[in-house]
């Protein structure tokens, strides 16, 4: 089995163009493709996982990845999937993100001569002349078409500015610019970006009558069909300063029955066949396999012992052993406390387990949040020093989230 009927087998190609080519090239590791990541944050996501091991296991078979970081079109930002403008960010702040982009992929494909390569659109986007661009490639885009593309159709009822109108253009401009200068044939991205691969493999048609090719890979999706990534409304990020070990493997531990299978299929480098004796799986195998999804994903992106610290950290948490070691931790000081106490919901903001005082009061009136499996009964619930005693408490937010609070 080559690797794209392996890709077609885990369930990650949504469309392609000219698909007995692109089997060909792929299967026969002639394909040099790349994938855009524009820096609008200063670490890579969940939600880019799917691009991680796509890159990963082409690489690994052969192919040649170019990483394209988006400092140019991080300047306008992505309509798609969008129902607002994204936040317009400095070039600095752009540059900083991009370098923290590199220091992560490094972990997933390997560089060098040879092998693959990153490359930063700003360094031909932003020195373009707008006219000389308009003359170059306008007359290959089609205002009608572009109108209808999935990618701006849900922002035509609130409006969409012709700043955003234009990224379209500019990702098009990429894969033309890439073509040219890299030899890159091939572009992959998630199945939102069809309608913006498709405008860059028909502006290499038109302006240099040659082919190119474009795959979309399926979005991993939740069984509610939300984009999976994203937890109590906050991004879990591959940056361990920023979403811990022990949480990046929760999140992964605790995804809903019907997603565990199809995630262990798309995103982990188990052989499939070891996979589809899972498939049967039910009830209490379920959990097991979440473990399995969980630890591998951790050691992709954390190293194997920080997965190992997770896993056991999780199971004697589960289990009512009560191993702390391997909890996230978060450390009050004799400052955060006012006339010796400070209120449990004022804890959970400090430690970033809520975004703000009223999920916080909502959490308590539900009965989500304990202390030390006691249930906070009121938003005014406090704790005082005395609590600290054997120096932590632990803090449960629902029925999955553990935080271990120290007083130093």
């Amino acid at each position: 089995m080559g690797i794209y009927e392996e890709l077609q087998q885990r369930g990650l190609i949504a469309q392609v163009t000219n698909e007995e080519e692109i089997r060909e090239m792929v299967n026969a590791g002639k394909a040099k493709f790349y994938i855009g990541f524009d820096c609008t944050a200063d670490s890579l996501t969940a939600g880019h996982f799917m691009a991680l091991t796509l890159m990963k296991r082409l690489q690994q078979a052969g192919n040649q990845p170019i990483a394209l970081i988006g400092g140019g079109t991080t300047m306008i930002g992505d309509p798609s999937g969008r129902t607002d403008m994204r936040k317009m960010l400095t070039r600095e702040d752009i540059d900083h993100n991009a370098e923290c982009f590199r220091k992560q992929m490094e972990k997933f494909i390997e560089f060098g001569e040879g092998k693959a390569i990153m490359v930063n659109n700003a360094d031909w986007l932003l020195d373009l002349n707008y006219v000389e661009m308009l003359r170059e490639v306008g007359t290959c885009f089609s205002v009608n078409n572009m109108l209808r593309a999935e990618c701006y159709k849900q922002r035509m009822e609130k409006g969409l500015s012709f700043f955003e109108f234009n990224y379209m253009i500019m990702q098009s401009y990429d894969f033309y610019y890439l073509f040219q200068h890299y030899g890159c044939n091939m572009q992959f991205g998630g199945d939102d970006q069809w309608s913006n691969m498709l405008g860059g493999t028909e502006l290499i048609r038109k302006k240099l009558g040659k082919d190119a090719h474009a795959m979309t890979i399926t979005l991993l999706t939740d069984s509610n069909g939300k984009k999976m990534g994203k937890t109590a409304g906050n991004a879990v990020w591959l940056d361990p300063n920023k979403t811990s070990p022990f949480d990046f493997y929760q999140y992964w531990r605790n995804v809903d029955d019907a997603d565990v299978i199809k995630c262990i299929r798309m995103l982990t480098f188990l052989p499939l066949d070891e996979i589809e004796k899972m498939a049967s799986w039910e009830g209490s195998q379920l959990n097991t396999a979440k473990e399995i999804l969980a630890f591998e994903l951790t050691k992709l992106v954390h190293g194997e012992e920080e997965a190992k610290k997770a896993q056991e950290g999780a199971r004697a948490l589960f289990s009512g052993a009560g191993n702390t070691e391997n909890m996230p931790t978060f450390a009050l000081t004799d400052a955060d406390f006012t006339d010796g106490q400070i209120l449990v919901n004022d804890i959970m903001l400090k430690a970033g387990l809520i975004s703000s005082k009223g999920e916080g009061r909502r959490l308590i009136e539900q009965g989500g949040v304990s202390v030390d499996d006691e249930k906070v009964k009121t938003p005014f619930d406090a704790l005082t020093k005395v609590n600290f005693e054997k120096g932590y408490v632990i803090v449960k937010k629902g029925k999955k989230v553990f935080y271990k609070v120290l007083l130093k």
